[in-house]
């Protein structure tokens, strides 16, 4: 009883020693591959802010959209004032469009919230507000206007409402509508109606499902639809891609980038989806995931999506890396009240800040100039110029992956496939780390074949030479048909029933053997987590801890032979617990021997070829339940079915355990804190 006790006690102490974490973010930051926050230099600064009175033309009205069109030309929906502002490209007004003539009448605008401009110089206005689609040329005469489309394609009550436009190369306009859950609407050059392309999939949870399966068709009708979320926003990219942004609370998916036939294509290859923030999100004055108003395509395959919930820019490259981001909600000139809109004018960004009423011009950091460089010099093949920018991004933000994952790239590309794995390792990218590795690896063995099958054919005489020589010790007797001690728990392993027999019946276990099993297991769980191979090793190395497995393998084992003794005595249980002890810690055996091959085979292999690991861990696990299960029948004297229920029961009996240790470490600390409480009143009183 005493050592129960003391085991007890230990185990206490172990589930007490917990270190939450936490991390928070500044003003600019990136993720790291852990999901932590990790500050990171400024990519933009302000350059400057600019209002409707620097341009003499009366104060800005709740602004929508923004768009930067051919020669640079900057065109702003200037929504409550139901115009349309043309800034030419050094941001100096070149005219306002409120008016134009249709067909001898005077016409306007009311209310537009999109705008766009096409090769032609020719401007698409979405007004809104008169649910129409307006066309004029540079000039501001009017080209035509597409009215609300006629379609059996349009369901029953729906509402032409457009708020977005956009024009691809081969003259289709696509249109964003208000409340259309369809998808984008898709008209030819002639303003015809085609369709629907890229609609949204429909979220619901499985108990909504449920419970509308069961219900009356009237119930049905009183219950919400499933439909899809609306899109808010669209950019057509130089390849003529679309991209598109969804308001959608929680979602994987708020960015999209559509092929003409309405199918995602966007890669997301980076270490978390390209969703803006990630992590704790629960707290502080916004919490939740971030809301996606306005997207832009870049060049070099990036793109930026606009956050109205915090205010931030969030800028990706081709596969999904969150490169920078910058921005935010408050009172200075840098940060933003209700961001609508932005636009790249070359390098810079453009905000447009509809309750501010103003545009804010951000300029490019030298940190900010680097990236931008390094991924477009990889993305059009100059790989020397992308490794030279990375390494002075580095040199600003050595935290920075993604850059260690250019340098990567580039030394791909050039054929240096060893330092190339070094900087994807040093990036956490275990894709390109095995490409890079398989590359490497079919150097070395082309290089050293002969050596390698020399080795392969020593190592096999050898191992042969040792079976014949151990065959002629044991027929000689050298060997004892019995298996000593030590020999006891390999025995069990191949033949268990005979092995936990004579374990408990013959005496040949010992709880010595039982407890070294344990601590190789400790040491080879701890061996495997910190040297497995690259490409299956998803630890965090600051984050590894010697206690951890002390708590994850020690723990489960006394807590397993304690649960089990209490439990067995109320059930006719034949073991003791010393019995138990051994039978449970044979039982992990399997484990320490697979670990080891394991951890090094897992240093030869890339990811594609990890499927016989896990498979390895598989059977470790599996054989790892069978010894168990016989060890406890046995131990027992059960039979099969009950010793089911016992090791279930089992595992009931440890939740009870572990609901009382915290219960009593929670008591004991608030006993400790109540003693320090009264001693320090004590204290100010004397």
């Amino acid at each position: 009883m005493k050592r129960i006790i003391a085991a007890l006690f230990i185990m206490t102490l172990l589930i007490g020693v917990t270190a939450p974490v936490t991390a928070s973010a500044s003003d600019t930051y990136n993720y790291s591959y852990w999901g932590d926050p990790v500050p990171s230099p400024n990519p933009y600064t302000l350059g400057r802010v600019m209002g409707g009175d620097d341009w003499n033309i009366g104060p800005l009205s709740s602004p929508q959209d923004l768009f930067v069109g051919p020669g640079n030309q900057v065109y702003i929906a200037d929504t409550g004032n139901n115009r349309i502002v043309v800034l030419d490209e050094q941001l100096q007004i070149s005219a306002v469009f409120r008016e134009f003539d249709n067909n001898g009448s005077k016409d306007g605008f009311n209310q537009p919230e999109g705008v766009f401009s096409d090769e032609e110089g020719h401007i698409y206005v979405a007004d809104t507000q008169n649910r129409r689609l307006v066309e004029l040329t540079s000039e501001g005469r009017l080209v035509r206007i597409v009215d609300e489309p006629k379609s059996t394609l349009l369901r029953e009550g729906f509402q032409y409402i457009p708020i977005k436009v956009a024009m691809d190369k081969a003259l289709r306009i696509y249109v964003v509508s208000r409340g259309s859950y369809e998808g984008i609407m898709e008209f030819d050059a002639d303003g015809l109606f085609n369709g629907f392309i890229g609609t949204n999939r429909v979220k619901f949870s499985p108990a909504d499902l449920f419970w509308k399966r069961i219900s009356t068709k009237a119930q049905r009708q009183q219950m919400e639809q499933f439909i899809p979320l609306e899109f808010n926003n669209l950019d057509i990219d130089g390849d003529g891609f679309i991209y598109t942004s969804t308001s959608e609370e929680n979602s994987d998916q708020p960015i999209k980038r559509l092929n003409p036939s309405g199918v995602d294509i966007l890669r997301s290859k980076g270490y978390f989806p390209p969703k803006g923030d990630i992590g704790t999100l629960e707290t502080g004055s916004s919490p939740g995931s971030s809301i996606f108003v306005d997207i832009i395509s870049d060049e070099g395959g990036m793109y930026s999506a606009l956050d109205s919930k915090r205010g931030r820019i969030f800028t990706y490259d081709k596969d999904g890396n969150l490169l920078y981001q910058f921005g935010g909600l408050g009172s200075q000139q840098s940060k933003f009240r209700t961001p609508a809109a932005i636009e790249m004018l070359g390098g810079s960004m453009l905000v447009l800040d509809k309750d501010n009423n103003r545009l804010s011009v951000f300029e490019p950091t030298p940190y900010g100039s680097w990236i931008r460089d390094a991924v477009v010099s990889l993305y059009n093949g100059r790989t020397d110029q992308s490794t030279a920018a990375w390494k002075k991004v580095l040199q600003l933000n050595g935290n920075f992956d993604v850059a260690y994952i250019g340098i990567g790239k580039s030394l791909l590309k050039q054929g240096d496939n060893r330092a190339a794995m070094d900087y994807f390792k040093l990036g956490n990218n275990r894709e390109y780390y095995s490409e890079s590795f398989k590359r490497y690896r079919k150097d070395v063995v082309f290089a050293h074949f002969g050596t390698i099958v020399l080795v392969i054919a020593l190592l096999a005489a050898g191992l042969v030479t040792a079976v014949k020589l151990g065959g002629r010790r044991k027929s000689a007797g050298q060997y004892e048909r019995e298996f000593g001690i030590i020999q006891n728990p390999f025995y069990t392993m191949i033949h268990p029933f005979n092995g936990f027999w004579e374990m408990k019946y013959e005496h040949k276990g010992r709880i010595k053997v039982a407890l070294g099993i344990v601590v190789l297991l400790v040491i080879a769980t701890i061996v495997r987590r910190q040297y497995s191979g690259f490409v299956v090793n998803f630890n965090n190395p600051e984050q590894l801890s010697s206690l951890d497995e002390l708590k994850f393998i020690v723990l489960p084992f006394l807590l397993w032979c304690v649960a089990n003794w209490s439990l067995t005595t109320l059930m006719d249980g034949e073991g003791k617990f010393k019995e138990i002890v051994m039978a449970t810690a044979y039982s992990l055996l399997p484990l320490v021997i697979i670990y080891t091959p394991q951890t090094l085979y897992s240093n030869m292999i890339t990811s594609g070829e990890s499927a016989f690991y896990y498979l390895l861990d598989a059977l470790a696990i599996i054989w790892f339940i069978w010894l168990l299960f016989t060890g406890t029948m046995t131990v027992h004297q059960y039979s099969a079915g009950k010793t089911v229920v016992t090791m279930l029961l089992t595992l009931v009996v440890i939740g009870i355990i572990i609901f009382l240790g915290v219960l009593f470490f929670s008591m004991l600390q608030q006993m400790i804190s109540f003693a320090a409480s009264v001693y320090k009143e004590i204290s100010f009183r004397l």
